[in-house]
């Protein structure tokens, strides 16, 4: 037998990206609530609204399982004197659990014998569980932050009005702070029958709940409500003879901004498209949760698409209303957008300097100073550019004359046209921060400083890099394309990165201000997505060196600590790529600066585990690693001295490798390098099975040392294979 529970949490509008959280954490609540009390259930649902967050279990068991519960006790050495009798802790212990010394029993463990009592616990009743259960499920802690109302001593998101708890069409009967739980809720604050709190619904089941919260104006399931909303957005993007312009996380957001959506469609005047687009539908997206409206062609159409909370008796007047609003939105931006193109993008870039970019660090044009000369260090290092001359500064690519438009790039060297572009790039990155329109809609830095770029006649390959260098904008998210857009996006961040450990504004693990984590993955993914061949430790040594008068640390530990950041990014990174945390150990215990070599590697060592030498080679591997800790000296080893045949086995089968397995190491060909190191493991087993390396004698014991550190040298600069773990 089994019954269905539905709980219900109702409250004041919810932020909507608060929701899909706290339903994710409820849900996580009680199914470990729900296993940990040994109680069956089948499916557990969670739906939500801004007003209510809802769970509902089904095939709820009636009873918990039985149990037999085991409760370690003394060890029998410490349960008996030496007489054989109890000792006061054996007492205690069967004392404290209801049982007698005759029932305990005697278990052996790997730390020894130890006594045992065994209970057999009789399940509860379900309904009697449920109480406590749901109390805690409601007290947890589901929000970013929480709130307190009136004189209450309980907090949630927003004030919570009622609490809804049933089982199997019965109330569940508890308390949550001034909240008594019932079998009631409520409808649509302004469409249900005796709207707000004044209309209650009483419930006896799940299909009764969703039904009924329908009928009163409440579409409880939040993938209804999207589906709901989708059709109504293209149904009314069509009628306007255009189509939506795609927004699936405006969709999500929106969702959980009602309860009973309405898709209404407005217009505004056509004067407004001569504004960029990329501000109109910021504008309306941003400020007012509005969705756009596209031709055919692309072509961005004076209409907007919103989500009503409410089907009013006059739509025409919400209509009216929401025009009203964003006519007064686009008109600031216009307002903005207007006054901003009268001023050359470049002649901008000198009001950074009263922009603070943070207080230690100074301001924006400081920053901007900074990694102008580290992104054409770093293209110089990729190759992609001529190096910077020597005393060559931001200053030198904000001279009026200069123009990378005026470069032909087919009768010009390729790498000075692209040193420009770099640089000129760089110098106008952050230049629209001081723009009205960017001062008015902060997420539009970037594109801004790409369409002032173009207006002011700047090269599209510079109007491009100065958007992309923002990407990526979020975990995962889009990458620059072209490779000045990632140069300067790399330049920007490691000198943001470099320059907050300098500082000591390091993350901690509950806050990271300055996104340093998502910066550094950024670096990251477009290091390894464009294959940059370049050293991280010499790109953050530039970045130190630069900000060198900034730094409040050391800045050899702040480099030290910047690339350790860097390397936990990156094995966080590739362990969510599938690739095993013993390999990149492996590697990332060797020199792992070049990041795409490093992964290389770690790739290649993945397909050498199956090598059926790799075992044996890594047990030896490891053996040596044991052995050489402490022994730094870097000599190499006296044949004259060797006492044993294996020693000079092993010495003859390590120089014949060691370049073979450098060619491969130079050639890339990572998984060859680590078959020819299998090649020489007869030797290595035949020398720890018949040579005692800490011999008595210093000078032997030390050459034997020396000799198990070459052969470490064959393989710890590709990865400490000590680390694998076959």
């Amino acid at each position: 037998m089994a019954n269905d529970l539905i709980l219900e949490i109702g409250t004041e509008e919810i932020p909507a990206a608060f929701v899909p959280r706290a339903l994710g954490l409820l849900e996580g609540f009680m199914r470990k609530g729900l296993t940990g009390a040994h109680i069956g259930f089948g499916e557990i649902r969670t739906l939500g609204t801004p007003r209510r967050l809802t769970l509902i279990v089904t095939g709820l068991a009636l009873r918990q399982e039985d149990a037999r519960v085991e409760v370690k006790g003394p060890s029998t050495k410490a349960a008996f004197d030496a007489e054989g009798k109890p000792t006061g802790a054996l007492l205690g212990f069967a004392r404290s659990q209801g049982v007698d010394i005759e029932g305990l029993m005697t278990v052996k463990t790997d730390k020894g014998e130890y006594l045992y009592a065994v209970k057999d616990v009789k399940g509860k009743d379900t309904a009697e569980i449920l109480p406590g259960l749901l109390k805690e499920a409601v007290s947890q802690d589901m929000f970013a932050k929480s709130m307190r109302w009136n004189n209450y001593e309980t907090a949630f998101a927003r004030p919570v009005h009622w609490i809804l708890a049933v089982y199997g069409g019965s109330p569940v009967e508890f308390e949550w702070g001034h909240i008594k739980s019932s079998n009631l809720t409520f409808g649509h604050r302004f469409l249900a029958p005796g709207a707000g709190m004044g209309g209650p619904i009483e419930i006896s089941g799940t299909d009764d709940y969703i039904e009924k919260l329908k009928k009163a104006f409440v579409i409880v399931d939040g993938e209804e409500r999207k589906k709901i909303i989708r059709e109504g957005l293209a149904r009314e993007a069509q009628a306007a003879g255009g189509r939506l312009v795609p927004d699936e996380g405006l969709v999500e957001e929106v969702a959980y901004l009602v309860e009973y959506p309405v898709v209404v469609r407005g217009s505004f005047s056509e004067s407004f498209l001569d504004i960029p687009r990329e501000v109109v539908v910021n504008a309306m997206r941003e400020h007012q949760r509005y969705f756009s409206i596209e031709s055919d062609e692309g072509k961005l159409m004076p209409y907007f698409l919103t989500v009503a909370n409410t089907k009013a008796v006059d739509m025409a007047v919400v209509r009216k209303g929401n025009e009203r609003v964003l006519r007064a939105r686009l008109g600031d931006a216009k307002f903005y957008f207007d006054h901003d193109i009268k001023k050359r993008l470049v002649d901008r870039v000198v009001d950074l300097k009263g922009v603070v970019f943070q207080a230690r660090l100074g301001t924006s044009f400081e920053k901007v100073e900074r990694f102008t000369e580290l992104a054409l260090h770093i293209g110089a290092a990729i190759g992609f550019s001529r190096a910077a001359e020597e005393g060559e500064s931001a200053a030198d690519y904000l001279a009026d004359g200069f123009n990378p438009a005026e470069f032909d790039q087919s009768a010009t060297d390729p790498g000075l046209y692209a040193k420009f572009v770099v640089g000129r790039a760089a110098v106008l990155a952050k230049a629209d921060l001081t723009s009205g329109v960017v001062g008015e809609f902060p997420s539009l830095q970037g594109r801004m400083g790409s369409v002032y770029a173009r207006r002011s006649g700047e090269a599209d390959a510079v109007a491009l890099a100065i958007y992309e260098h923002y990407l990526p904008t979020v975990s995962g998210g889009e990458l620059p394309a072209s490779v000045a857009g990632a140069v300067v996006s790399m330049a920007d961040k490691i000198d943001t990165i470099t320059g907050c450990f300098g500082v000591n504004l390091i993350p901690t693990g509950a806050q990271d201000p300055y996104a340093l984590r998502r910066q550094a993955l950024g670096v990251i993914a477009i290091i390894r997505e464009k294959k940059f061949t370049l050293s991280l430790e010499e790109m953050v040594e530039k970045s130190a060196l630069l900000l060198a008068p900034k730094l409040t640390r050391d800045k050899d530990a702040v480099v030290s600590d910047v690339l350790e950041f860097f390397k936990d990014r990156l094995r966080h990174s590739l362990l969510a790529h599938g690739l095993s945390f013993d390999s990149i150990d492996a590697v990332l215990s060797a020199p792992w600066f070049d990041l795409v070599d490093a992964v290389k590697r770690i790739r290649a060592l993945e397909s050498f585990k199956q090598h059926p030498a790799c075992e044996s080679l890594v047990t030896a591997f490891k053996r040596v690693s044991n052995i050489l800790k402490g022994f730094d000296r870097a000599v190499a080893p006296d044949p004259s001295l060797f006492t044993d045949p294996q020693e000079g086995e092993l010495y003859e089968a390590g120089l014949a490798i060691a370049p073979v397995i450098e060619a491969h190491w130079k050639a890339g060909e990572y998984e060859k390098a680590f078959e020819a190191l299998a090649s020489i493991r007869d030797q290595i087993d035949a020398f720890f099975d018949k040579v005692l390396v800490m011999a008595k004698d210093d000078a032997v014991k030390n050459n034997r040392l020396a000799m198990l550190a070459s052969v470490r040298a064959l393989y710890f600069s590709l990865a400490d294979l000590s680390k694998l773990a076959v």
